[in-house]
């Protein structure tokens, strides 16, 4: 019976030594892109590793460290990929990206910045990101003026931007610098 409590101790001290590592892991794999990348890697690893341990103590082998690997990792991956698609629909990464060719030239003059009313700020810290027409392949869309607080570390909001080179146009999306 002893020796059972002691076998019981070590599996729960791995088990959480590998959450910690499901934890920490995302963390690295996802610098330079963008916050919700971040936050739904970390989420999505302590939830799988969480999940996948319980599942693993109660398979047949009795094995919770496995279980909280596999489901950590699973976890963590697919949390980044949906925070990913988010930091990029909402134009919040970290990093300056390449600059995606376009097809067409950029807005004519009747798309130039719409005027835009400015609210005050929600909180102290806030940035303003100034409107922007952004082309999705197809059309232009107005992606509309926002306060948004910068990421932890990050204080400069580079606006995103047209190129012409080569009589090819190009658009920087905008991106978060320290």
């Amino acid at each position: 019976m002893e020796r059972s409590a002691g076998n019981s101790y070590f599996i729960t001290m791995k088990t959480k030594s590998i959450i910690i590592l499901s934890l920490v892991l995302p963390l690295t794999g996802c610098v330079g892109t963008g916050p919700n990348t971040q936050r739904d890697a970390v989420a999505g690893g302590a939830l799988g590793a969480l999940a996948g341990g319980i599942i693993g103590a109660n398979s047949r082998g009795h094995n919770a460290l496995v279980g909280a690997l596999i489901g950590g990792t699973v976890g963590a991956i697919a949390g980044g990929t949906i925070g990913n698609a988010q930091d990029h629909q909402d134009h919040t990464i970290y990093q300056e990206s390449a600059p995606v060719e376009v097809q067409s030239a950029p807005p004519p003059p009747q798309y130039r910045p719409r005027t835009e009313i400015i609210i005050p700020a929600p909180g102290p810290g806030y940035v303003w990101m100034r409107g922007y027409w952004y082309f999705d392949g197809r059309n232009y869309i107005w992606i509309e003026g926002r306060w948004v607080l910068p990421p932890v570390g990050y204080s400069i909001w580079i606006e995103p931007r047209w190129e012409s080179r080569g009589g090819r146009y190009y658009f920087r999306r905008g991106y978060w610098r320290h």
